[in-house]
């Protein structure tokens, strides 16, 4: 038996610009248990050196590579000379290399924001030599390299600060505009083969927090960069239009959400904030538009005004001395006085030893009557994998039961519009399909039920010579699946057979719709539901926009009938306004 072999850590070095090199700490691993990383394709941490009278390093890797890094950096500067360390944010993992890097180059100068500063001070002691660019300044390192700064601050990062360089038109982007993605490419010729990697990046880091995405988009549009330089990946060189297109285009779709959850938490550690992530992905994938408010940089204005016009709302906490912090108790006051008691809450947070500071935020919102939508997540010092899967499955089940209960609420005005609408409804709703369920190839391949899969009723034979046939599939789902070239099974449902249910019932946590039902794999590698009428084995052949769906025609390479004698499910409809 033979083992397979992984690659080490390392660091690539590259020129860039002018006088600027990058340094890409690489891992070819997951690199950790965060929702970000669940690609798992590695990562890079990137860090910049530009050397010229003065010399500036932007962005130093956290303590996953720490001593590799910084044994790498000292083949190309002498750190006793090393003049500035600029900031894009900061967190406790990176805290670590900075504490070390403060030690063997005393003499640097700390640049950051005005958060930052505030962190960096406590952690590495009011003597810290910082210093914190103000509107229009700008950092002249020589020869031109005069350093302009951009604050973009986020929830997730309210220290955040971008950096320019006009000399080389690098913009140094921190978090905005990467890919958890290693390899030895530095730059992003092979751009498309990203798109994937990109929208999922921007699902977990960003869709949360699109609201403060686009102010900086609008920050940026000034500045005339020919490279975005981000954290992690590569560099985006070749696609620079795009993908500021695609961040506006997305940033968007979040606007466009016709249901909104605020997202409260503050974060001593970092762990909440983690919790906080995976429950914004789940809700994000269900089509919540989620306001990420971090309480600990959000004035208590903002916070009321999100938290009234929200669906629904979730708060997180960690718990210090037995408690919840200050600006945690401000933002629950504010909730208990001014969000409608027919709002759906959740309540989670980490915790070193005892989690006081949940227990409390649950019972003073249960005593107020405010109902859960889940059950109360608690996390004893950092999640594993298997505590954000919960997480994420929670958001999913929260998004659900939201749209249920609003479901339930709205009440139609008997208008003249309005019954001719419900007419129309009524007719297209006439239309009807066969039942299925299509699944795509799963990413483990031991594992059938983590699949990507779902329901659907608009199918229909397109064509005899080759076998194919149609699908729409909502915008959302098929936006990254499906994809010309791509396989997939058509699993046919029996009439009398609920397997539906699965689709449509809340998921336990980290469940999927698959978990419960009977598997085999297909020749393509999809998952094939034993208990169907039949089953189809397909491949993508053409894609059409129409309005809210993507219509994909697929060629059919296989079928297999399962049972002679079922009949296929029908799904019957009142309204054409659902499936």
């Amino acid at each position: 038996m033979t083992l397979t072999q992984t690659r080490p850590r390392d660091v690539q070095v590259t020129e860039i610009g002018t006088n600027t090199i990058v340094l890409r700490s690489r891992t070819w691993e997951r690199l950790k248990f965060e929702i970000e990383y669940g690609r798992q394709q590695g990562t890079t941490s990137n860090s910049y050196l530009i050397q010229t009278e003065q010399s500036a390093l932007i962005d130093p890797p956290g303590e996953s590579f720490t001593e590799l890094y910084l044994a790498e950096l000292v083949q190309h500067i002498y750190l006793q000379k090393l003049n500035y360390i600029v900031l894009g944010h900061l967190n406790s993992n990176r805290l670590t290399t900075l504490k070390t890097l403060q030690h063997l180059a005393p003499q640097a100068i700390f640049v950051c924001s005005k958060p930052g500063a505030i962190t960096l001070k406590a952690a590495l002691g009011t003597d810290v030599n910082v210093w914190v660019p103000r509107n229009d300044a700008v950092l002249d390192l020589g020869q031109d390299h005069q350093l302009q700064f951009i604050f973009a601050p986020t929830p997730r990062w309210p220290d955040g600060l971008l950096t320019y360089d006009p000399v080389t038109r690098i913009l140094y982007t921190d978090k905005f505009f990467g890919t958890h993605v290693c390899g030895d490419a530095v730059y992003d010729e092979a751009w498309k083969k990203l798109d994937q990697d990109r929208r999922y990046y921007f699902d977990c880091l960003h869709a949360a927090q699109s609201r403060q995405v686009e102010t900086a988009l609008d920050k940026i549009a000034t500045l005339t960069p020919k490279m975005y330089a981000p954290a992690h990946g590569p560099l985006v060189r070749f696609s620079l239009s795009r993908l500021n297109h695609d961040y506006r285009q997305w940033s968007q779709e979040q606007k466009e959400q016709d249901t909104t959850v605020a997202l409260l938490y503050a974060s001593a550690y970092g762990n909440t904030a983690i919790m906080a992530q995976a429950l914004a992905k789940g809700l994000s994938d269900a089509g919540i538009k989620v306001e990420s408010i971090n309480c600990e940089a959000t004035p208590p204005n903002e916070i009321q005004t999100i938290v009234s016009e929200a669906d629904g709302f979730l708060i997180g906490s960690p718990t210090l001395g037995g408690h919840m912090p200050t600006q945690v108790q401000t933002a629950l006051g504010l909730v208990l006085s001014h969000a409608a008691k027919t709002k759906l809450a959740g309540v989670f947070g980490s915790y070193g030893w005892s989690g006081e500071a949940v227990d409390e935020i649950e019972s003073k919102l249960q005593d107020a009557g405010y109902a859960l939508g889940f059950e109360t997540l608690r996390v004893k010092f950092t999640p594993t994998e298997q505590d954000l899967l919960a997480c994420e499955a929670a958001g999913t089940e929260f998004a659900q039961a939201l749209k249920k209960a609003r479901k339930s609420r709205t009440v139609r005005q008997p208008v003249l519009l309005d019954v001719q609408a419900d007419r129309t409804e009524q007719a297209v709703g006439r239309v009807v399909g066969s039942l299925c369920v299509l699944t795509t190839p799963s990413s483990d391949l031991e594992d059938l039920t983590q699949a990507e899969s779902v329901l659907v009723s608009w199918v229909s034979q397109a064509s005899f010579n080759p076998p194919g046939l149609t699908v729409a599939l909502r915008r959302d789902w098929a936006e990254n699946t499906c994809q010309i070239g791509d396989v997939f099974v058509l699993n046919i449902l029996k009439e009398g057979l609920n397997i539906r249910r699965s689709f449509q019932q809340p998921l336990k946590p980290g469940a999927t719709p698959l978990t419960e039902l009977r598997l085999t794999a297909a020749s393509n590698g999809c998952p094939v539901i034993t208990d169907a009428l039949a089953y189809l084995e397909c491949q993508v052949e053409s894609r059409l926009e129409c309005g809210d769906h993507w219509l994909v025609y697929a060629v059919v390479q296989a079928g297999h009938l399962l049972e002679d004698n079922g009949l296929t499910a029908i799904q019957h409809r009142k309204s054409g306004q659902q499936y």
